[in-house]
């Protein structure tokens, strides 16, 4: 599958396109929308969202991941396959949490530019042709690099922050829930607050953190939203007790 994962927002024109370029170039290949909405401008909070929420694809598949304040500046791109998954986007470190928590990772420098290349949208430009290219099993269209070149290894293992909230105002955060307990506690905009194992576990309008379905510690309200109750956004700095 071709998987888009992006900070384009859900209106707009500019997931259409890429999409368009996708079915053009391979009609028959399904193209499933993962994210459009990832931390805008923001590679780190959405390093961790995209570790979590594509461990469960499978070998083959192809990421376009576009979070790229960078674009159009000297700032690389390139393609890296992480566990036969293929990625490809800005080198800003949008992949460092995917190479983490991988067994098998390769890094190419993009060298690839179509003729007619806007300075703005390499997402369209680059990325999606790039895509077609990898599913056709064409050359790659870059130069193996060391993967240590992409590396942010000063970055924490968990992102004790807000990284997302969903239509539901559940805030997601950038720590892995194995790495706490159900003794543990967080911290977040002066309030502490207690594990529960869902929703129904605890009373209406009650705030809780529970094991989201893609591993992620998350905050939320039961039939309530935690964003306008804790007056939460992202980048919410969050406390482990």
């Amino acid at each position: 599958m071709f998987i888009l994962f992006t900070d384009f927002g859900i209106n707009g024109p500019y997931t259409g396109q890429m999409k368009a370029v996708l079915q053009r170039g391979m009609p028959e290949q399904p193209v499933i929308d993962l994210f459009a909405d990832a931390p805008v401008w923001d590679s780190e909070a959405s390093a961790y969202l995209l570790a979590a929420y594509t461990k469960g694809f499978q070998e083959g598949d192809i990421f376009m991941c576009v979070v790229d304040p960078g674009v159009g500046s000297d700032r690389d791109w390139g393609i890296l396959n992480a566990d036969g998954r293929w990625f490809i986007g800005p080198d800003n470190g949008l992949f460092e949490v995917v190479v983490r928590r991988s067994v098998n990772a390769q890094w190419w420098r993009g060298t690839w530019e179509p003729e007619n290349l806007s300075n703005s949208f390499h997402g369209r430009d680059i990325f999606a042709p790039v895509a077609v290219k990898i599913a056709k099993k064409e050359k790659i269209p870059g130069e193996l690099r060391e993967l240590e070149e992409i590396r942010r290894k000063n970055w924490p293992n968990d992102l004790c922050k807000l990284v997302y909230f969903d239509h539901y105002g559940n805030g997601i955060t950038g720590i892995s829930a194995q790495s706490l307990t159900k003794k543990n506690c967080l911290k977040v905009a002066n309030k502490t607050i207690e594990y529960a194992k869902t929703f129904s576990s605890v009373p209406k309008g009650e705030t809780f953190w529970y094991e989201n379905s893609n591993g992620l510690v998350e905050i939320a309200v039961n039939l309530g939203r935690a964003d306008q109750k804790l007056g939460l956004e992202i980048g919410s700095r969050i406390s482990i007790l």
